[in-house]
C-alpha cells in the first residue's frame, strides 16, 4: 500500500502546476512516504541478514556434525579458527599460514549484536560434540594469558565474546577458566587484566543481576580478590570505587564498599575477643578500639553492638542458675 500510495503521489505531483496550492502538501507527503518506505526497505534487509545468519549458522553446524573431521585431534584448531580466522603460531596471535577469514570474533564489530552469533554458533556446535568443551577451556585460556598480543580493540571483542559466553551458560563453561589466567603478573602490572574486566562486567551487566556477577566470581575464586585485577598503584579500596564509579558500575562498587565494612566488623570483633579472653588491661581495649573505628571509620551504633556481643559472649552462662547468670553478665559489663 505505502509503495502503490507513493508512485500516485508521484504522478499527480507531476501533473499539477507550480501555482496549485496542493502541491507542496503532495511533495511533503510525498517526501514522508518515500521515507517511510525507505526505512521498511532497512528493516526488511537487517530482518533477512537476521535470518540468513541463523541459517547459516545451523546449516554449518549440521555440516559440522555430518563431517568426518577429526576433532578429538583438532578440537583446538577448531576453536583457534573461530576466535582468529585461522590457525595460531605457538606464542602469537597470528595465523601458522595465509590469511584469516574475515568472520572470526576479533574480526566482527566491538558489538554485542556482532558478537552474539558467534556465541550461539559455538553452543550448537557444543551441543552436538560437548566433549569439545575442554578444546573451548584450552583455547580461551590460551588466549587470555596472552592478552598483550591482542589490540586494544580485539581485547575488548574477548571480553564481549567471554560475558556473552556466560550469559547464554555456554554448556557449562568453568568461571576459572576466565578469571585464574588472567592473574599473570606482567598483564596485571601493565593494566590489560583490569581493561578486560572492566568490559566483561559491563557486557555481563547488561543481561544479567549484579547477584548474577557475584556468583560467577564465587565459582571462579575471585570474589574476595577483586583488587588483584588492578595494578599495584592502583590497589586499594579507594583506587576500586575511583575506577569502577568512573566506568559506570556503582552498584559494584557498593557492593565491594559493604563487603569490606563487614569484614572491617569481623576483624574487629575478633581482635576484642582475643583481648577481653587474653585479659588485657581495659585502657589497651579501650585504645584498640578507638583505634580501628577511627581507621575503619565505623559508625557508633555497629561499634556498640560489637561491644556488647564481644562482651556477652566472654560470659560463662550457667544453664540452671538464672541469677549466676546474672551476677557474671554485670561482672563482665
Amino acid at each position: 500500500f505505502v509503495f502503490k500510495f507513493h508512485f500516485i503521489c508521484c504522478a499527480v505531483v507531476r501533473g499539477l502546476r507550480p501555482a496549485n496550492g496542493i502541491l507542496l502538501r503532495l511533495w511533503t507527503l510525498q517526501h514522508l512516504l518515500m521515507q517511510l518506505s525507505r526505512s521498511i526497505w532497512i528493516m526488511l534487509v537487517i530482518w533477512l541478514v537476521g535470518l540468513t545468519l541463523c541459517v547459516i549458522q545451523e546449516l554449518v553446524a549440521k555440516n559440522l556434525e555430518s563431517s568426518d573431521l577429526n576433532f578429538s585431534r583438532y578440537g583446538d584448531t577448531f576453536f583457534e579458527v573461530v576466535f582468529t580466522g585461522g590457525r595460531t603460531q605457538p606464542g602469537t596471535i597470528k595465523p601458522d599460514e595465509g590469511e584469516r577469514h574475515p568472520y572470526s570474533v576479533i574480526e566482527c564489530e566491538a558489538k554485542r549484536e556482532a558478537i552474539l552469533p558467534s556465541v550461539i554458533y559455538i553452543q550448537k556446535i557444543l551441543r552436538r560434540r560437548p566433549f569439545l568443551i575442554k578444546n573451548l577451556e584450552n583455547v580461551m585460556r590460551r588466549f587470555l594469558q596472552s592478552l598483550e598480543l591482542f589490540e586494544d580493540n580485539e581485547r575488548k571483542k574477548l571480553a564481549i565474546f567471554t560475558a556473552l559466553a556466560f550469559s547464554q551458560k555456554l554448556s557449562g563453561l568453568p568461571p576459572e577458566t576466565v578469571f585464574q589466567p588472567l592473574l599473570k603478573d606482567n598483564l596485571v602490572v601493565k593494566g590489560l587484566v583490569l581493561s578486560f574486566i572492566t568490559d566483561f562486567f559491563k557486557e555481563y551487566l547488561v543481561d544479567n543481576s549484579l547477584d548474577d556477577l557475584i556468583s560467577i566470581l564465587k565459582r571462579g575464586k575471585m570474589e574476595d580478590n577483586l583488587l588483584d585485577f588492578f595494578p599495584s598503584a592502583k590497589r586499594s579500596p579507594e583506587g576500586f570505587s575511583e575506577h569502577f564509579t568512573k566506568e559506570g558500575l556503582v552498584p559494584l562498587v557498593e557492593y565491594n564498599e559493604k563487603k569490606i565494612f563487614e569484614v572491617k566488623l569481623k576483624e574487629m570483633k575478633s581482635a576484642l575477643t582475643t583481648q577481653i579472653a587474653e585479659e588485657s588491661d581495659i585502657s589497651e581495649v579501650i585504645e584498640n578500639v578507638k583505634q580501628r573505628v577511627k581507621d575503619a571509620k565505623l559508625p557508633d551504633i555497629e561499634v556498640v553492638r560489637i561491644l556488647w556481643d564481644v562482651i556477652m559472649d566472654a560470659v560463662q552462662w550457667s544453664g540452671k542458675n538464672q541469677q549466676q547468670n546474672a551476677n557474671s553478665a554485670l561482672r563482665q559489663v
